[in-house]
């Protein structure tokens, strides 16, 4: 006889909680989008490199407000949790998140990306060591992944600085504007060491 194997996050853990806020460092802190950022949105679609290598497509402010609405739905739906990066009370300086989640299985995949005002301080990785700590000890996943194209060095440096191992290149993974590009695949495992 088959038995069937449990969930790994009983279904409805996520949406029955509150997205959290968490404080970062100085007045940085992470919080669910709000309408009022519909602006940052749009501002991030016309990046140059957010563009190339998130392909958020262009936005306007209508589209940016049903994109946080739709934001908001995938909580409830258990499908995503997503944040802005903000300083207190400011405007997002960029976003973070887990996508592709997958509760019955236990992973998830991180999607990040920082306007020019938010790069150069270190402050994705924190981001990512915070959200990973939520998804390892709060919500009860078990494996996360970070892919990025081997040409983003700043997103291999991210993964590497948070604890994540690389695994590995994925041939010819990602179609980007100038063709397909490979991919590092990284991960973190829920016993992995925290790193310092």
């Amino acid at each position: 006889m088959i038995k069937s194997i449990a969930p790994v996050v009983p279904p409805g853990r996520m949406k029955q909680t509150q997205q959290p806020d968490f404080a970062l460092f100085g007045d940085i802190h992470l919080r669910p989008w709000r309408e009022s950022d519909a602006q940052t949105l749009v501002q991030s679609s016309l990046d140059p490199d957010i563009q190339y290598w998130n392909r958020p497509g262009q936005l306007t402010i209508e589209t940016a407000r049903e994109k946080i609405a739709r934001w908001k739905l995938r909580w409830q739906d258990e499908e995503a949790a997503i944040w802005a990066i903000a300083p207190a009370d400011d405007a997002p300086v960029g976003l973070i998140g887990l996508a592709d989640l997958d509760l019955r299985g236990g992973s998830g995949e991180f999607l990040y990306w920082l306007l020019p005002a938010g790069r150069g301080r270190g402050v994705m990785a924190h981001a990512t060591l915070a959200v990973s700590q939520w998804a390892f000890g709060t919500l009860g996943l078990h494996r996360l992944r970070i892919t990025h194209s081997v040409a983003n060095t700043a997103s291999c440096r991210v993964a590497t600085k948070a604890g994540f191992a690389l695994e590995g290149t994925m041939r010819s993974a990602l179609l980007h504007a100038d063709g397909w590009h490979d991919e590092h695949l990284h991960a973190r495992i829920q016993d992995d060491t925290e790193p310092s």
